[in-house]
């Protein structure tokens, strides 16, 4: 069977503003983006990719003014992803929380991967940059679990993207969340810092757990209500550990309702037969001083009404 080849042919760039200070690779990466990341390794490490005609690493920042050589590259042309549908779309744009010319917040839904890959065909970014073609720059900024609800931050300029994950990496950022957990504690506020350890299953599903060769991990959770069989908590995160708040949650021995990862069976049953369908977990806020005019920056993202008719439905 013929397979049609596309062919991208040798062509010069020059760095300008926009694209300064960005890494070789993640410029190649946004510029090539049909073509597979190890292949843009390699062309790298052949010396095919030239700056100022001259052999660059992988690692290297480009400057304002560099002349960029990106040479012919040829592969096999892919089926093309089907579009995002269109009430997905709608969606996002009815959860827009904030925007301004370097950086929109939106409250993520739940269910919804925050980019394609892994058997997705897209994810929330591929939708937004679907939602806003005109808008030549779209990043996220970090992520959340596809099953996890609330704020997410998406960059519009280079700028704005380097400069909170700068914020984030140095733990200069507040983050909050809403979780409801099983069980009524025996605490009101608690410390948690136990090393979290990450590993692939043979399936290739991502697992973390408690363990001392892990990563330093800090949570603050703090009560703000009791049920019968429950209790809603904020939690305040200084790092962003993969499913870090369910894993010390669990930790805790008072899982995250409605994880069936990290969670309790029987009470997931419970809060299921009580109509709670989803992981019950949600960004709630995110404070920090923001680069680009220097003013201190909270963006809330208020629970969905799914999530408030269920607690009112504990309250009863």
């Amino acid at each position: 069977m013929n397979t049609k080849k596309i062919t991208h042919s040798v062509h010069f760039v020059e760095i300008d503003a926009h694209n300064a200070g960005q890494r070789i690779d993640n410029f190649l990466f946004n510029r090539l983006k049909s073509v597979p990341k190890g292949h843009i390794y390699k062309i790298i490490r052949k010396g095919e990719v030239r700056v100022n005609k001259g052999r660059i690493k992988q690692t290297y920042k480009l400057q304002f003014g560099d002349q960029v050589r990106i040479p012919p590259i040829t592969l096999s042309e892919k089926k093309s992803l089907p579009a995002p549908g269109r009430s997905l779309l709608a969606l996002l744009e009815q959860s827009i929380l904030y925007e301004d010319k370097g950086l929109l917040a939106i409250n993520k839904p739940s269910g919804v991967a925050v980019h394609g890959g892994s058997g997705v065909s897209y994810g929330i970014i591929e939708a937004l940059r679907a939602l806003r073609p005109e808008q030549k720059f779209l990043e996220l900024i970090h992520r959340l679990d596809k099953d996890t609800s609330g704020c997410l931050l998406i960059a519009k300029k280079r700028s704005v993207l380097t400069g909170i994950q700068d914020l984030l990496r140095e733990r200069k950022t507040d983050k909050r969340y809403l979780a409801l957990v099983c069980g009524k504690t025996a605490f009101k506020n608690k410390k948690v810092t136990a090393p979290l350890l990450r590993e692939a299953l043979k399936s290739g599903e991502r697992f973390v757990r408690v363990d001392r060769q892990g990563k330093e991990s800090t949570s603050f959770f703090t009560v703000i209500e009791q049920y019968s069989d429950a209790s809603l908590m904020e939690v305040k995160i200084l790092t962003g550990r993969t499913h870090q708040i369910r894993v010390h949650a669990q930790y805790l021995g008072h899982s995250v309702a409605g994880d069936s990862k990290y969670g309790n069976f029987a009470c997931n049953q419970r809060m299921k037969a009580r109509g709670l369908k989803r992981l019950f977990l949600h960004s709630s806020q995110i404070s920090f001083k923001y680069p680009e005019t220097g003013q201190n920056m909270t963006i809330e993202a208020p629970l969905s009404d799914e999530l408030e008719n269920f607690l009112d439905t504990l309250n009863k």
